[in-house]
Order: C-alpha cells, then structure tokens, then sequence
C-alpha cells in the first residue's frame, strides 16, 4: 500500500509539473526580456515544446511504474529533458552563426542606404522591412522606439541590450558615435564591421569543425552508458534489488548526480560557449553630454 501510495503521488506530481510546463509553453511571448532572471524565464518557455514535455512526463512514469523508485523517477525525468538537447545537433551554434551573419547583412544594408544620402535615423527605418530574420523582431523592435519619438541614442543602446550579441555591440557602438559624435566616414566602418562579422563567423565554423571529434565521442558514451542502464532495467532486476530500499534510493541518486554532472562535463567541452560581450549596460549609460543620475 505505501509503494503504491508513493508511486501516484510521484505521478500527480509529475502530472502536475507537466501541466505547468505545456502552459509556460503555450505563453511563450515574442519579447526578449533584458534581466538575467527573466532570460532564464524565456529560454525556459522557449525549450518547453510539448515534445520534450510529453518525452520527460513518459519517461518518468515508464520508469516509475517499472521500478517504483523515486530516485529513479526524478533522474529517468532529467535525462529525457536534457539528453535529446545533448545527443542531438548543436542547434545554439548554428543560431548563433545565422545571428552574425545577419548582422553583417544589417550593417551592409545600412552602409547601403547612408551611401545614398539618407540619413542614419533614415537609413534605420528603411532597413526595417527587409532586416534578415534572425534579427528582424530586434530591428523592428529599435524602429517602433525610433516611431514613438525616443531619442536614437536611447534606442540603440535598447537595441545593444535587446541583441546581447558581441557582434551588435561593434555595430552599435559606431552607430552611436554617429549620432552622438557626428562620426565621419560611417559607411566605411560599417562595411569593415560587416567583413569583420563573416570572419568571426568562418572562425566559429573553424572551431567547431575542430571540436567535431569531441562531440562525436561524448555522444558515443552518453548514448553507451544509457543503453547499458535500459538493459539493466529490462533484463536484470535482481541485479538491482538492493536500490529497492531507502538506502539504496540515496545511493541511486548520488550515483546519478555523478553521472549527470560527467554527461554536462562532456556536453561543456563538446560545444562552443558563448563568448563575452563588448559592451554591456548599453540601456543604462546616459547619452553624450548628460550626467549620469544618481
């Protein structure tokens, strides 16, 4: 009676957990948010698909049913969230190439306009209809600033903060020298940051294509480790008898806290980080001429 008791309050709960989960997802908005906590909040929602939900929420019933473990219901849970992310395509690096490339192709659309002597308030608004797409929702963004009459100054810096990208902030930092500073040949830097963008992009592509084998390997002994606990799950119970205890369950889950932290070991030297912004607080530095507020 208590196992069973036990068993569906770990189903309730997970059923519950799933519910909160589909509902983040269904409520997902199209706004970057700018603190760190509510980011966290966003790529929360935007990785809560109703795949990866419903994967997680059979994956810990299967086992729960199977083992009536606790531990091994929180872990089965965890690793079907995380590993799909782990085993699968690097889809963070590729993200993050098509984001420099488009801010390249941005800053060479702006070089454009200004060489037809539009102005850089002009040029920004003229761009918005046909900015690339992985920077589309951001220029739009930094022009619906510039329409509800926000000083340009005030809008990029938004706009930086919008981006969080090392990229941007170069092409952010010219164009407010340009509006603050008067800066003189604009579209010739702008063209430089453009090629200086397609070359950190090549570069990215060159280390990545070096980490390839890392990555290759990683997956081989995540995957290998996993298939050997299925196994062990489905053909040698008596193997795992001893975890059937309160003991056991607190040994089971030091054990699959080391695992979980080797498996994240592995993925963080298989994939390219993120790298540190240029510029940061850009929404927070008073425009040229003024004095900070206390």
């Amino acid at each position: 009676m208590t196992g069973s008791a036990a068993l569906a309050g770990i189903l309730g709960a997970g059923a519950g957990l799933g519910v909160v989960l589909i509902i983040a997802g269904l409520r997902r908005t199209s706004t970057p948010p700018g603190p760190r906590p509510r980011r966290v909040l966003y790529r929360f929602r935007q990785q809560a698909t109703a795949p990866r939900v419903a994967g997680t929420l059979i994956a810990a019933a299967a086992v729960a049913a199977t083992t009536r473990w606790p531990a091994g219901t929180v872990l089965a849970g965890l690793a079907a969230w995380f590993l799909p992310r782990v085993l699968g395509p690097d889809r963070e690096h590729a993200q993050t190439l098509e984001r420099i490339e488009a801010i390249a192709a941005w800053t060479e659309m702006l070089r454009d306009t200004i060489a037809a002597a539009a102005g850089l308030e002009q040029a920004i608004l003229a761009t918005q209809p046909i900015a690339p797409g992985p920077v589309r929702e951001q220029v739009t963004m930094l022009t619906a600033r510039i329409h509800q009459g926000q000083r340009l100054p005030a809008a990029l810096r938004a706009f930086a903060a919008d981006m969080a990208d090392p990229a941007a902030d170069l092409v952010v930092a010219a164009l407010l020298l340009a509006a603050e500073q008067q800066a003189r040949d604009l579209a010739l830097l702008l063209s430089s940051l453009a090629d200086s963008a397609r070359q950190h992009a090549v570069m990215r592509m060159r280390v990545a294509a070096g980490r390839a084998r890392v990555r290759t390997a990683a997956r081989i002994i995540i995957a290998a480790t996993m298939l050997l606990v299925i196994g062990l799950l489905a053909w040698s119970s008596a193997f795992l008898q001893p975890y059937n205890t309160a003991l056991g369950q607190l040994v089971l889950t030091a054990v699959g806290g080391c695992f979980a932290v080797a498996f994240w070991w592995l993925h963080k030297i298989s994939v390219l980080g993120s790298e540190p912004r240029i510029l940061t607080n850009l929404g927070g530095l008073p425009a040229a001429g003024q004095e900070a507020r206390p």
